[in-house]
This record gives C-alpha cells, structure tokens and sequence, in this order.
C-alpha cells in the first residue's frame, strides 16, 4: 500500500490540495466562518471524490499538513479533529496558519518578509522556521490594505464617484450585467462581499494601460506596505508573496515597493507546490 502526505493550502475562495503528483482544489475552509457539518461537507464530498479518481484511499494517507486562512491557534486542534474523521488512519494531522504555510513557501528556512496577496492580505516577519512578528490584518472592512477584496473596493468607489477614464461605468456595468443598486445589494446584503469584491480584480486588470487604474493598484499596494509591513522595521529584507493579487499585478507591486524603499523577492501564484516540495 502507498502511504501518502497530503499537503493543504486553502484561502478564503477556494484549498488547493497536493500529494505525490496529485492534486485537487475544493472551496476554501475557514473555522472562523464555517460550521463543523459545512467543513466536513467539504472534505467528504469535495474532496475524497477527486483523492478516489486518483485511485487514493483514505487510508493511504499517513499525515496532513493543513495551512489556512482562520485557522487561529485556538481553532487548530478543531480542524485537526476534523481531518483525523476524514483520515483515520494518518499518524500525523497539523493544521497551522495560511501564513506560516507561506512564509515557508516563500523562503524556505531564510527569514525574510513574506505576504499574502489574494482575496484578503497578511504579511510576517519569517525567521527561517517560525513567524516572529505579525501585523494583524483586521479584514477587508477595517483593514487587508493590498488584498483583492479591498482593490475591489475602491475600484467600485473610484467607478461610481467617476475618477477613473471616461466610459469606465458603462464597461463595468455592462460586463457585469449590473447596475449601482446591484452592487450595493450584493456588498451590503449578500453573504461574502469579501469574495465578491475580490471578483471584480480582473476588470482592474484588463485596463491597466489607464494610468488612473494602474495608480489605484499601486496605492493600494503602497498602503498595504506603510501599514503592514513598516512595523517590522526590515526594509532589508525583500517583499515575497503569494496569491493571486501579487502574481498578476506584481509589476505594479514593483513599483510600491520601490516608492516606499523596499525591494521585491519571490512571487508565487500558490504555495502549494513550493509546500509540497518541502
């Protein structure tokens, strides 16, 4: 029988899963925001699924690390309750932050300051095995400066107060079928604005020859660095991050950094194959 170690990244959209040369994504679980029934769904009808086309049993699995948003100190030993149902038979069951599972991603065992850049944002100060210092990011609604969540945002302010290119509103409205009340409906009445805000990114994307929609990204970029990263007093040290934020927007990242006396490290997409590669 092969014995496996199955290899967890999961962010607030969507847990990307690896082991050997498999690998699966099913929606993001998140202890903070999910009952223990929708978490369990999630693994026995998400994922077990794609492990058995792969031809992996359960019991094939010898140990799990598991990295993820909300996965607070407190709530650590919940998860792990959970991954042993699924996984009786694994020796070895850690479920451990989204951000230690980048830091060491990102710089293996150098320190260094390492970020996410997807949905919602966080950073550390990374001492080769350990987060040292943490910048709290508070959420998309008091704070996540850089994330996907809060570019959404202020591009919706920016379209709806008319200071982006001339045109903009209509492009927008028309490639989202939506109108302003749609979207105060959906950010203000609808479950995760979070991720529905995060969504809106590729529109930032697909104009970024405007200069005004580059600077939006750019300021929140610089606003993330001033706010988060700044308390660690390492400006030596270069800004590595993962998600999707930073990968396709990292040329304006660049540029933040270098406006606020930082350089750029490392990008990845996910961390999960630099996680699995460990």
């Amino acid at each position: 029988m092969n014995t496996y170690t199955l290899i967890a990244d999961s962010g607030s959209t969507k847990t990307d899963w690896a082991l050997a040369t498999f690998k699966a994504t099913t929606q993001g679980i998140s202890p903070v925001h999910q009952s223990e029934d929708t978490i369990l769904a999630i693994l026995q009808h998400e994922l077990l699924p794609q492990l058995d086309e792969a031809q992996v049993a359960p019991a094939d699995v010898l140990s799990v690390e598991f990295y993820g948003s909300g996965v607070l100190p407190h709530l650590e030993s919940k998860l792990e309750r959970l991954l042993s149902t699924v996984f009786p038979h694994a020796q070895s069951i850690q479920a451990r932050s989204d951000m230690l599972g980048a830091a060491r991603a990102l710089c293996g065992h150098h320190e260094g300051l390492a970020c996410i850049l997807g949905t919602g944002a966080n950073s550390c100060l990374y001492d080769g095995q350990d987060i040292v210092q943490n910048t709290p990011p508070m959420g998309y609604i008091l704070g996540d400066e850089g994330s996907g969540a809060v570019l959404g945002r202020i591009l919706l302010n920016a379209i709806y107060k008319e200071r982006l290119f001339d045109g903009a509103r209509e492009l927008f409205e028309r490639a989202y079928s939506l109108s302003m009340t749609d979207v105060i409906e959906r950010v203000y009445r609808q479950p995760m604005a979070n991720r529905w805000l995060a969504s809106l990114a590729p529109f930032a994307h697909q104009h970024l020859d405007k200069p005004e929609v580059s600077n939006l990204v750019v300021q929140n970029f610089r606003s993330f660095i001033s706010h988060n990263l700044v308390p660690y007093h390492r400006p030596d040290l270069p800004i590595a991050a993962v998600g999707s934020i930073a990968y396709y927007f990292q040329e304006q990242l660049r540029q933040a950094a270098t406006l606020e006396g930082y350089s750029l490290g490392r990008i990845l997409r996910s961390p999960i194959d630099a996680l699995a590669q460990r």
